[in-house]
């Protein structure tokens, strides 16, 4: 599989406070959107994620994000060593993505940015 990249993933209680910190470390201004409850600011590599405790707790247990060329491609190369996928894929607004766990029980989500044909995304 090809990986484009990484994204981490930071839990944060005051949203605005934190896009101004990670602002100022990567030059980088926020992109935000929503994502269910939890609100999301994209800023440079970070995903920075506020929102009700429940939702958070689940996102906390994703490592970090990896962009991929293909999620399909990203599916058969964490099944020929021995990943789990445990959600997806599914399409995004911008792609499709699943989360997978990996043997050592590391858990990361995986993107790609292909088109689906579904008009909703998730």
């Amino acid at each position: 599989m090809n990986i484009l990249g990484t994204s981490l993933r930071v839990c944060v209680g005051d949203l605005e406070a934190a896009i101004a910190v990670y602002e100022r470390l990567t030059g980088a201004e926020a992109v935000r959107f929503r994502r269910g409850g939890v609100s999301v600011a994209a800023v440079g590599c970070f995903f920075l994620m506020s929102g009700p405790e429940a939702e958070l707790s689940i996102l906390r247990k994703i490592t970090a994000t990896i962009a991929v060329t293909d999620v399909d491609e990203a599916v058969r190369d964490l099944k020929a060593v021995g990943a789990e996928v445990i959600a997806g894929p599914v399409p995004t607004p911008i792609g499709r993505n699943l989360v997978a766990r990996h043997p050592d029980g590391s858990v990361f989500e995986y993107v790609d940015r292909a088109r689906t044909s579904s008009p909703s995304g998730a």
